[in-house]
């Protein structure tokens, strides 16, 4: 299976530091072999993918964030360079990470204008063909063990023969989101009939995380729905479409022991870095991170 990693958004609400460094480059907490690790979060999720099977990968960018294609090129320069100032973790580290990307195959799409995440994903469609594949935002972080999300969501994708599956987190106030309505099949798996994009009055309390695994049937959805009136073409109307038209749409819902980490704006970044240190340092294993 592809992966479509979503990197284009120009990030006003985390201004001025995302002036010059996207904000999927920031920085998250990981931990690794018992030591806190600060590592891009666009790293983070590749590398998450990349450890459930994906190696065919295609980042949605726009022209000013060449620092992702710069940071996904090995520099063994500057791995030989550590290893002579004595940093031999932090130089296998890069190592390892480096060897990741070697052994995968990785494009750039350009989106030359803010059209939206729905445009982001039709841009792919050459790249992604006829096949499923997963799109992930590049600033949506999931503390997970051993990438559980991941493998919860590509098995309910199969099990369920779905034309899409979704991740979903149960929150206080799903306002600022979008919003699904549906049936429960299982526990912690709802068949979508319907979602609702930042809703006054919502539904359910179960918010859209935006990692998804599409069948092609997405590309019908996204041209259906268009542009909305601020210029854009909405992923999450898109699915709407699917799931009343063809129906097999299905959401599963975190694990009460993962969370989930939004880069998108400072109150919900700062808000996650102090939740995964607080993990980090209470040493509870079973939370932590994809590596």
């Amino acid at each position: 299976m592809k992966a479509v990693i979503t990197a284009a958004g120009i990030g006003t609400r985390m201004l001025p530091a995302t002036k010059e460094i996207p904000k999927e480059m920031l920085p998250v907490i990981t931990y690794v072999d018992g030591k806190l690790i600060l590592r891009p979060t666009l790293q983070i999720v590749f590398e998450s993918l990349y450890d459930v099977g994906i190696r065919d990968f295609c980042f949605v960018v726009n022209r000013f964030k060449r620092v992702i294609e710069n940071h996904f090129s090995p520099d063994y320069e500057f791995v030989r360079y550590l290893l002579t100032r004595g940093k031999h973790e932090e130089a296998e580290d890069l190592r390892k990470f480096y060897e990741k990307v070697e052994k995968s195959t990785i494009v750039y799409v350009n989106q030359y204008e803010p059209k939206g995440f729905g445009h982001a994903v039709l841009i792919t469609e050459s790249f992604v063909g006829k096949e499923p594949f997963i799109v992930h935002a590049g600033d949506d972080y999931i503390l997970s063990r051993n990438n559980n999300h991941l493998r919860k969501l590509l098995k309910v994708f199969n099990e369920y023969n779905a034309n899409v599956a979704l991740l979903l987190e149960e929150i206080e106030d799903p306002r600022k989101y979008g919003v699904v309505d549906g049936e429960f099949v299982s526990e912690n798996v709802i068949e979508i009939k319907s979602i609702v994009e930042k809703p006054s009055e919502p539904p359910t309390n179960l918010a859209i995380i935006a990692i998804y695994v599409f069948t092609p049937l997405i590309f019908e959805g996204l041209r259906a729905v268009g542009y909305d009136e601020s210029g854009e073409i909405p992923l999450s109307i898109a699915i709407d479409y699917i799931a009343k038209k063809y129906g097999s749409v299905y959401g599963i819902k975190l694990d009460p022991g993962e969370s989930r980490l939004d880069v998108g704006n400072p109150a919900s970044y700062i808000s996650g870095l102090l939740k995964l240190y607080k993990v980090y340092m209470n040493e509870d294993m079973d939370r932590c991170s994809n590596t």
